[in-house]
């Protein structure tokens, strides 16, 4: 069955970076787009980011552009979310996203200091 387990979590001081991991089994990784999306408690889902299967395009949030990088290695079925400048906004948990039925676990950013 299809799995999507994130790390790479964890708390930053603003102005930091962390890099999250997204392993992927289950599924023909190269064949889909992939996200990243966060979530913070009582709110709802927020798209943060997306990649094309083939890595050849790129999209993010306006409140993420120019700071978060997402990336993909499809022959280690792996996605990647590069996040730098954080800031304590960027806290939430943050999800990989296959569709809109399919994500991972998540695994907790939060930007304090």
């Amino acid at each position: 069955q299809v799995q999507l387990v994130e790390s790479g979590g964890g708390l930053a001081q603003p102005g930091g970076s962390l890099r999250l991991s997204c392993a992927a089994s289950g599924f023909t990784f190269s064949s889909y787009a992939m996200s990243w999306a966060r979530q913070v408690p009582g709110k709802g889902l927020e798209w943060v980011s997306g990649i094309f299967s083939d890595g050849s395009d790129t999209y993010y949030a306006d409140s993420v552009k120019g700071r978060f990088t997402i990336s993909r290695d499809n022959a280690q079925n792996t996605l990647y979310l590069q996040m730098d400048s954080l800031k304590p906004e960027d806290t939430a948990l943050y999800y990989c996203v296959k569709d809109k039925h399919t994500r991972g676990q998540g695994t907790q950013v939060t930007v304090s200091s």
